[in-house]
């Protein structure tokens, strides 16, 4: 059996500091106002979700807000049945350009 990912072509994350270097040297600006600029517009997303708005980004994407239903589930401890309750929860759609770069 061959292993899905070796050490050569593990998936990275790139974390927020990281990002905020990236930004700063394609954008020029100073580390400290690219990480201005990031958390406003993370700001602004999760501001505009709150209110129920979408946040669209053409070819991009989209961040929008789901109304998740409420749910019946198994209590793994007990066996007993319990109840999930519908909940809001955020989510982001894919835009048609940033699809088609990883077909």
């Amino acid at each position: 059996m061959t292993a899905l990912f070796t050490a050569s072509n593990v998936p990275k994350t790139m974390n927020k500091a990281q990002l905020v270097e990236k930004l700063a040297q394609k954008s020029r600006l100073t580390k400290v106002t690219s990480e201005r600029v990031i958390n406003a517009v993370i700001s602004t997303i999760v501001s505009s979700l709150e209110k129920g708005d979408e946040v669209k980004i053409s070819g991009f994407g989209r961040w929008f807000v789901t109304q998740r239903k409420e749910q019946r589930s198994r209590n793994p401890q007990t066996g007993e049945m319990i109840k999930i309750s519908s909940q809001r929860a955020p989510a982001f759609r894919a835009g048609r350009h940033l699809k088609s770069l990883f077909r």
